[in-house]
């Protein structure tokens, strides 16, 4: 069970943003993800409960930041309910989307496992549901991915397979890489892996 600390800053200024504290595993019905997010002080700032069946389906989200509550799942598309800090208001959203997304690097794994993409594969479009800081607003964009190569990187433990991926923003033309080995992300815009107690998850 890979267990470890992410950094997160803004990938456009480099603002620091806190520091994600996450343990993942793969199961019999799939991948669950659970995280706390604390500010720079080291103050607590939100959670994330992200569970995703064999295919990468999301099966259950749930979110908290701000005393923002979501919770969300695949069902017709994606569907999830939003309450505020007060829990007299909750709003519920669908959209014709494949999966989630939002600054955790939960989301970017998961939705690996749903595209499972080879580098011979074309660029796959997506259209996901991404849930954006602070207050955890809906918002819907569209993506293409590719995975431009896999190589085998030495380490202490083995051979790790690390996955090169090519992630573009259809509505601005904005193009990163991603780079994730197993379930973890090595690197990503605003993500830092900085500590890594065990090896990822391999998936079959």
């Amino acid at each position: 069970m890979p267990r470890g600390r992410y950094s997160l800053h803004d990938p456009h200024d480099h603002t620091p943003l806190g520091e994600e504290h996450f343990h993942c595993a793969p199961g019999p019905s799939g991948w669950r993800y659970v995280s706390q997010i604390t500010t720079p002080s080291g103050d607590h700032r939100g959670s994330v409960d992200l569970a995703v069946d064999e295919l990468g389906r999301p099966i259950r989200l749930e979110l908290h930041a701000a005393s923002w509550q979501v919770r969300g799942a695949a069902l017709d598309g994606v569907t999830w309910v939003r309450t505020d800090p007060t829990g007299t208001h909750a709003t519920e959203g669908n959209v014709r989307a494949h999966a989630f997304t939002g600054t955790s690097p939960a989301f970017l794994v998961a939705l690996t496992r749903l595209l499972r993409l080879t580098p011979d594969s074309p660029e796959t479009r997506v259209r996901l549901v991404a849930f954006t800081d602070p207050v955890l607003a809906p918002l819907t964009v569209d993506q293409s991915w590719a995975l431009l190569r896999s190589e085998a990187h030495a380490t202490d433990n083995g051979p790790l397979m690390v996955d090169e991926y090519q992630v573009s923003a259809l509505e601005t033309g904005e193009r990163h890489t991603v780079h994730i080995a197993g379930d973890v992300v090595l690197a990503a815009p605003g993500i830092e892996l900085e500590d890594l107690e065990t090896p990822p998850s391999v998936f079959p």
